[in-house]
């Protein structure tokens, strides 16, 4: 929806947004984006405190470990795969 042409042949929505971030990082620069981060940061530290930094920490590091697990049991399926199919080459021959 967001990105449908308006009336008369104007932009999407997503081509304006995308013109307008690039007029700013032009204009701005990489220091503008360090600054609202910090501050953002900021924010977030004085509203929300140190324990939600540790539970979103926490969080993150359980996905990652969850993503690992995945991927060992996929490579171990592959193998497990590789060597059926080597396995079933060998009989037909």
């Amino acid at each position: 929806m967001a990105d449908e042409k308006k009336p008369g042949g104007g932009m999407t929505v997503r081509e304006a947004g995308r013109k307008g971030g690039q007029k700013v990082r032009d204009q701005r620069g990489h220091a503008f984006y360090e600054e609202i981060g910090r501050k953002g940061g900021e924010t977030v530290r004085d509203t929300r405190g140190h324990e939600f930094y540790e539970e979103i920490g926490h969080k993150g590091g359980q996905k990652v470990k969850e993503l690992i697990e995945a991927g060992k049991r996929r490579a171990a399926q592959l193998a497990q795969e590789a060597t059926v199919t080597k396995k079933d080459e060998g009989e037909t021959k």
